[in-house]
């Protein structure tokens, strides 16, 4: 055997051997867990041989603790770049069969490349993390390297997609990383993320929990907010992350791929002019209406789980990537709180900042009252909402359903926050509020000064007549054009997609500054 041909055996062989990690026994062991490893996520997440693995042979270099003798290629992280559905994305997957998963310098330096080479090249970048933290062996120096990646995430936000999928463990420090990224998706029962362990917990407050209820994919979706997506299993999560990656462009200086559609732009949809109840305080479902506005159906929802008072998720509409915003009034009636405020904005200003335009479907009564709002501060989070819309300058469409009252008119993408095309169902309502206290305020003294129970009641029922005449009704917004037309409900796709086309090209800036303050 020649020279050349042994170090291309020996090549092989330490390929090989890579490819490993920690070695079968610990692959054995995630798999017992319903885990599978780094490599086995990376080959059903990307496209069949396209991937390209970079900086394979990268060892640690600590010395401490006898890490000295443990050294494996790789160090705990595969990372690389390929194709998903013919579209370049840039990955790394922590693999836990190493050390834990544990986090190095030389670990973070590797993300670190690969995130520089996602922005460089302008394409999405997705980290699939399964980490039990940093490596305490090398002190500071794994601290400087979560600093490191944090700063890459912070660099590239608004620049290219940053997708986290949530595999395993992720505690401590590791947690701000996929809280910087767009999307954080979890799998149920085998990911958390907290920052203080239950040992720590109980240990300080002397609360008892498991890691499921500290940081379980149930609490982040449903409670805290942190991660937007869950899956039940691993497969179900990449496939999840493939498919909210259709609706995404490379960068923010593209458009989103257009998907083929064989739903006819003119499709009409009669049931819409049913949909909304005579009795205006009844509630309807809203999934109903987006699911017969958008092409074939086809509904990818953010946040599921999470303020269920409002909806958001991205579909196509003509073939083109949209971002739906939508009040659901069957969770309390359609109300803006504190959580819903939140998450709206949130959404909003990533489709902003990916070119992605907004179609909003409004039936809001207003802001959420009492104490635990206030004191929540419902002010700065709802001004949130209101300024992710007024600073957005993609493509903003605006149908109202039914109520849009008080301050809540504002915040779901009004006129006056250049909404650029505004329709109305017969059944829209601009008002400050409804006619129970309007009419309560306005005649308030007369009704409190008419001593006969029946007159006063006559009253209030005739006055309440002639404010719904007056402004339950869209005619007056269209009057003084606050809205561009009134449309008929099962005509709703047809005006939208129409609307969107025509701002295909649409150009607004905003004042030049170096960043904007919203209200945090």
């Amino acid at each position: 055997m020649s020279i050349q041909q042994e170090k291309i055996k020996e090549l092989v062989e330490r390929r090989a051997s890579a490819r490993l990690g920690g070695g079968q026994k610990r692959i054995d062991a995630q798999h017992s867990k319903g885990k599978l490893t780094a490599r086995e996520r990376l080959g059903l997440l990307l496209d069949e041989g396209s991937f390209e693995e970079f900086d394979m042979f990268v060892q640690h270099r600590c010395t401490d603790f006898g890490m000295d003798a443990s050294h494996t290629d790789g160090d705990g992280v595969v990372t690389g770049r390929g194709t998903i559905d013919g579209r370049e994305v840039y990955v790394f997957a922590q693999d836990f069969t190493v050390n834990g998963g544990s986090l190095s310098k030389t670990m973070s330096e590797k993300i670190c490349k690969v995130m520089d080479m996602a922005v460089t090249a302008g394409a999405p970048i997705i980290g699939l993390n399964d980490s039990g933290g940093a490596r305490i062996q090398e002190g500071i120096d794994a601290l400087a390297g979560y600093g490191e990646i944090f700063e890459r995430n912070i660099l590239a936000s608004g620049v290219v997609p940053q997708i986290s999928g949530i595999f395993g463990p992720c505690a401590g420090g590791a947690v701000y990383s996929p809280a910087l990224t767009d999307f954080t998706l979890m799998i149920e029962n085998t990911s958390y993320m907290f920052l203080t362990g239950p040992s720590v917990v109980k240990s300080v407050t002397g609360e008892v929990v498991d890691q499921e209820q500290l940081g379980g994919a149930a609490v982040h979706t449903s409670k805290s907010g942190v991660a937007q997506l869950s899956a039940h299993d691993e497969q179900e999560g990449i496939r999840t992350i493939k498919k909210l990656l259709s609706f995404l462009p490379q960068n923010n200086l593209g458009t989103a791929p257009e998907r083929p559609t064989q739903d006819p732009v003119g499709r009409m949809d009669n049931s819409l002019n049913d949909i909304i109840p005579d009795n205006p305080n009844k509630a309807y479902d809203m999934y109903g209406v987006i699911a017969s506005i958008v092409d074939d159906g086809d509904f990818l929802e953010i946040h599921k789980d999470f303020a269920k008072n409002i909806i958001v998720g991205f579909a196509h509409m003509g073939g083109r990537s949209v971002g739906i915003v939508a009040n659901q009034p069957r969770v309390l009636a359609g109300c803006l709180d504190i959580n819903a405020s939140r998450k709206a904005a949130r959404f909003v200003r990533f489709c902003d900042a990916f070119n992605i335009p907004l179609v909003s479907l409004v039936d809001v009564p207003g802001f959420l009252c009492g104490t635990h709002q206030e004191y929540g501060a419902i002010i700065s989070n709802g001004a949130k909402l209101l300024y992710a819309y007024g600073e957005a300058t993609v493509p903003k469409v605006t149908v109202t359903l039914r109520k849009s009252y008080g301050g809540a008119h504002i915040v779901m993408s009004c006129k006056q926050l250049r909404g650029d095309v505004n329709y109305a169902w017969p059944s829209a309502n601009f008002a400050v509020m409804g006619a129970e206290g309007a009419v309560g305020i306005i005649y308030g003294k007369q009704l409190k000064a008419e001593t006969d129970p029946e007159k006063s009641a006559a009253l209030a029922e005739e006055k309440k007549r002639e404010y719904n005449d007056l402004f339950c009704n869209p005619y007056q917004a269209a009057k003084k054009g606050y809205i561009e037309d009134i449309i008929e409900p099962r005509n709703t796709r047809f005006r939208v997609i129409r609307a969107l086309e025509s701002l295909s090209n649409k150009r607004q800036q905003i004042p030049a500054k170096k960043h904007d303050n919203l209200p945090l």
